[in-house]
């Protein structure tokens, strides 16, 4: 038996015996889980949640970056099934990937961090929407810009509305910022994690510039 099939019986194992065992086993039985995953290359997607200001995140990310943060009222059960389609359906509750992301979600909430350091995966996007994501990173912390200025910087002026559609699919919102942007009449538009959310997070980012 090679290593790769050793580790995926164990994986078969782990299953099993979570099934079967009482609570006292399952976080051993899950890291059992979770490490013969990594080593047979079986964790293709690693999730976890994380507490903020703005309620539950989950946090998902494949080996070459972060994919997707999610807002609670996106139904995280949903977002599992999508990523299971659209990336891999080797997706596991795997924390220990995402540490670094979430400290730096937790510097950013203090009011410490004004910019992620984390890669990213930008595989759920594409086309107009991916050129639009890639630039929000690029509105400084604390700024605002409108859909037709976004529009105009991505060397589409005529996109506005494509711009809007581009933020309100974002698959990473707060690490890239489509909250910086709003509509050509200062109003807040549409955001993922709700306009309260979107509240939150400019009024963060105005207080501790």
């Amino acid at each position: 038996m090679n290593t790769t099939d050793h580790a995926a019986g164990a994986y078969a194992a782990a299953l099993t015996a979570l099934a079967d065992s009482d609570p006292a086993h399952l976080e051993a039985l899950h890291a059992r889980l979770t490490a013969a995953s990594q080593s047979a290359g079986l964790l293709d997607v690693a999730y976890r949640t994380v507490e903020t200001p703005v309620g539950t995140l989950m946090l998902a990310a494949t080996e070459l970056g972060l994919v997707r943060v999610a807002y609670e009222r996106e139904g995280f059960d949903s977002v599992l099934d999508t990523l299971a389609a659209r990336v891999s359906p080797r997706v596991l509750h795997a924390p220990a990937r995402l540490d670094e992301t979430a400290r730096q979600i937790e510097e950013y909430f203090a009011g410490r961090r004004h910019q992620f350091d984390v890669p990213l995966d930008d595989r759920l996007s594409s086309g107009f929407r991916q050129t639009v994501q890639h630039y929000l990173p690029h509105i400084d912390y604390g700024r605002t810009l409108t859909y037709k200025q976004v529009a105009e910087l991505v060397g589409n002026p005529r996109a506005v509305r494509a711009v809007g559609t581009a933020c309100a699919t974002n698959p990473l919102p707060v690490v890239v910022p489509c909250h910086r942007v709003l509509r050509t009449d200062g109003a807040l538009g549409g955001y993922i994690g709700g306009l309260e959310a979107k509240t939150a997070l400019l009024t963060l980012e105005r207080e501790a510039a």
